[in-house]
């Protein structure tokens, strides 16, 4: 199969590593423009046009937005109806999920300074949050479980899930997934309409505070526009993942951690680093034997022959260096002694140690999320968390005493800077200019 070769020896490597890892986000004019329309059609005309749009886009009629609710009891129907051992691995992830993110709680705190002043930071959750889970092509449980669990751990009070269901065709193992996770309301609801229902509220679907969660383009577009009027957790492009990997691998087990990512589509972005030339022939071959095993065969190859890369390095330590240059969404580091070269790592998403340790098990049931900053964003962001649903608020409070001492500092630099409200509102708790 098609799979890019690169050298770090190479006199044109800097280039064609760029060139692959490139991913710009091309600003489409009419995609902006018909987002916008769909955004301000939901924002003045509310279920109406979650209606129009639903029966136009996906094809599914219905006489209210009530009728595209799925109830607690149809979450909790699904859940009793799928096979048992769907059911045990949904509980099994879930409650490892919610394990690790419990352990990120954070706690208000306060202190009083040496001038007897209360300072302190006030931890809150988010009142509601909305969640979109991708539907129509594929369903994924998982992604249920990644973006509502936390949510819930932060004591979010009410999360609010929208899932497409083209045709009318809802999946159980979602439905389960919400049941489990304790969604408290779940909408059919996809594509920018979905969005802008969140964002906005209509008056069946209730405005949430933050929206997470991925989707397609539109969705991508939909959340950017929405920023400000609500939060969201970002705008993701394409799965990556970058294996690094000594000689004494087995071949086939890396060929196909690759593969796990480039079966997303067609855009998703798949590479090997090793310092053993023989060792990355091998994986070659590996893969070019198992991608005919693969139902997504076609959607792999693409992608393998677009941004797949096996890459030589001289050593390990240049190849650290790479990985901190290409800051991957997720990054195996399939190597003796993992753990003391994850330290050597500032920019990853996730990173999975040791030979046995396939990014699949942080895709479903490890633990962390999996929800991971895509496009060299690890360089300034973090994977979801329940801190993604929490909010800090500074706290303040002075006594007489200590109003007197900080009054006159504030005084002199509101003074400085013109401010001259600031500095008498200062001057009248410090006992001046009464």
């Amino acid at each position: 199969m098609k799979c890019n070769r690169l050298d770090t020896a190479q006199a044109d490597f800097g280039e064609r590593l760029a060139a692959l890892t490139a991913w710009s986000e091309e600003r489409d004019g009419r995609l902006e423009a018909d987002v916008r329309e769909i955004l301000q059609a939901v924002r003045w005309r509310g279920d109406a046009a979650l209606l129009e749009y639903s029966e136009r886009l996906d094809r599914l009629p219905a006489a209210s937005v009530g009728e595209l609710e799925v109830s607690a009891a149809a979450m909790q129907a699904a859940l009793e109806r799928i096979p048992a051992d769907q059911r045990k691995a949904l509980e099994a992830a879930a409650a490892r999920i919610r394990d690790y993110h419990g352990r990120q709680q954070q706690e208000s705190w306060q202190y009083r300074d040496a001038d007897g002043t209360l300072l302190g930071q006030q931890i809150s959750a988010l009142e509601r949050a909305g969640i979109y889970v991708p539907g129509g092509k594929a369903a994924y449980p998982s992604s249920v479980l990644m973006n509502a669990l936390p949510a819930k751990v932060a004591g979010v009070e009410q999360v609010i899930m929208v899932v497409p269901a083209p045709g009318g065709e809802r999946n159980d193992m979602v439905l389960a997934a919400a049941a489990i996770a304790g969604v408290d309301r779940l909408f059919t609801l996809g594509g920018a309409q979905a969005v802008a229902a969140l964002a906005y509220g209509t008056e069946t679907v209730p405005a949430v505070d933050k929206i997470v969660g991925p989707g397609n383009r539109w969705v991508a577009e939909a959340k950017r526009q929405v920023f400000g009027t609500v939060g969201i957790d970002m705008i993701a492009g394409p799965s990556e993942i970058l294996v690094v990997a000594d000689g004494d691998n087995d071949p086939d087990w890396i060929a196909m951690d690759l593969f796990s990512q480039a079966e997303h589509d067609e855009d998703a972005r798949a590479m090997l680093i090793s310092p053993d030339g023989d060792f990355l022939d091998r994986v070659e071959a590996s893969m070019d034997r198992l991608v005919t095993e693969l139902e997504r065969e076609e959607i792999v190859r693409a992608a393998m022959a677009a941004r797949g890369a096996l890459i030589r390095v001289r050593d390990l330590d240049e190849a650290m260096a790479l990985v901190n240059r290409i800051a991957p969404e997720h990054l195996e580091l399939a190597l003796e002694g993992a753990e003391q070269w994850a330290q050597r790592v500032r920019h990853a998403g996730a990173i999975f140690l040791g030979r046995h340790t396939p990014e699949a098990f942080g895709d479903y049931c490890a633990g962390p999320n999996h929800v991971l900053p895509t496009s060299a964003t690890a360089r300034f962001s973090s994977p979801l968390g329940v801190y993604d649903f929490q909010k800090r608020t500074s706290l303040i409070g002075c006594s007489p005493r200590s109003a007197k001492a900080l009054a006159a500092t504030a005084s002199v630099l509101a003074r400085g800077e013109g401010l001259t409200a600031h500095a008498r509102s200062a001057e009248y708790r410090g006992g001046e200019g009464e």
